[in-house]
């Protein structure tokens, strides 16, 4: 039987990277795009050499032409990081559009399946716990986030356009908070900068009161849960990440004693629009894909934790 091609962009990156090796060890072939503006070659250099991959540097902003079959688009590229989207808001917004509108033509000339690794961002600074897929989300459209936000928002709402005007086959990956090497170290989210600030016995740096939650879910979780939902028929939004909230102050407490750190928590204040919860309902997910995620908070950090150790 014919192995299944699948176009990943971004595919250098954190998830990217993942979803390559998850997808060659399943069978199928895959065909990486990065322009490692955040991805990195490290992530993706054990499998260079294998007949089932390919790795093409290309800026997905540009008009996308692959040779011959393919059978799946995941289109992963993505300035995820704060760090990264609030120091480049332009090549933030370009990606989720111009890159989602260029992945969407490559999917509609090869009549492949699509799918778009959204964000629990669209959901903003929520009014409604935890979130379902039916909430629209209350988010600042101009504010220093809104290239992030709004991105995905538009590259959903262009998703959906694809599917209803062109009969497209489409999946949307609403991904909530996820961690787990290859992780970089001055991504500017919280699990890796915690990890690294308690590793080299620097304060580890916390926001407002650290009371606002998260709920973190393990990488191999939700490679997991996107393959589930790549081989499904769901066209929709659905959510995908670990129900289990924590406070940033918990976080940061069970990361100094699992490294037995020596720093001190510190606080500055508070970004704009700073989301106060994030909790996904993944009740739907369970349901049609009887998915949900199965490494606990603790497990998941000492993995990440020996990981970033190694490369202090």
């Amino acid at each position: 039987m014919r192995k299944k091609i699948v176009v990943i962009t971004g595919g250098a990156g954190f998830i990217g990277s993942h979803l390559c090796d998850k997808l060659i060890q399943e069978g199928h072939r895959v065909i990486c795009l990065d322009n490692l503006s955040t991805g990195r070659i490290e992530n993706i250099k054990h499998l260079l050499k294998d007949r089932n991959f390919r790795f093409k540097e290309f800026n997905v902003t540009k008009y996308i032409a692959i040779k011959g079959k393919v059978d799946y688009v995941l289109h992963f590229a993505s300035l995820a990081s704060p760090e990264d989207y609030l120091k480049f808001p332009i090549q933030t917004l370009k990606v989720g559009s111009l890159g989602t509108h260029n992945a969407l033509g490559l999917t509609k000339e090869k009549k492949a399946v699509f799918m778009l690794a959204s964000t629990s961002e669209v959901y903003g600074d929520p009014l409604v716990h935890p979130q379902p897929e039916s909430y629209w989300g209350n988010v600042n459209p101009i504010g220093v986030r809104g290239c992030y936000d709004e991105g995905k928002r538009f590259a959903e709402a262009i998703t959906m356009a694809y599917h209803r005007v062109h009969r497209l086959d489409t999946r949307i990956a609403r991904i909530f908070n996820t961690y787990g090497p290859r992780m970089r170290i001055n991504d500017g989210r919280a699990i890796p900068n915690f990890i690294y600030q308690a590793i080299t016995h620097k304060p580890i740096t916390a926001y407002g009161k650290g009371k606002q939650t998260r709920s973190f879910c393990y990488i191999s979780d939700l490679t997991d849960g996107i393959c589930k939902l790549m081989l499904s028929s769901f066209n929709e939004p659905l959510n995908l990440g670990n129900p289990q909230e924590f406070t940033i102050l918990e976080l940061a407490k069970q990361i100094l004693a699992l490294t037995a750190s020596k720093s001190k928590i510190i606080f500055k204040v508070l970004p704009q629009d700073d989301p106060r919860q994030r909790q996904p309902d993944i009740s739907k997910a369970k349901k049609v894909l009887n998915w949900q995620p199965n490494i606990e908070l603790e497990e998941g950090l000492k993995k990440t934790i020996g990981w970033f150790k190694l490369r202090r």
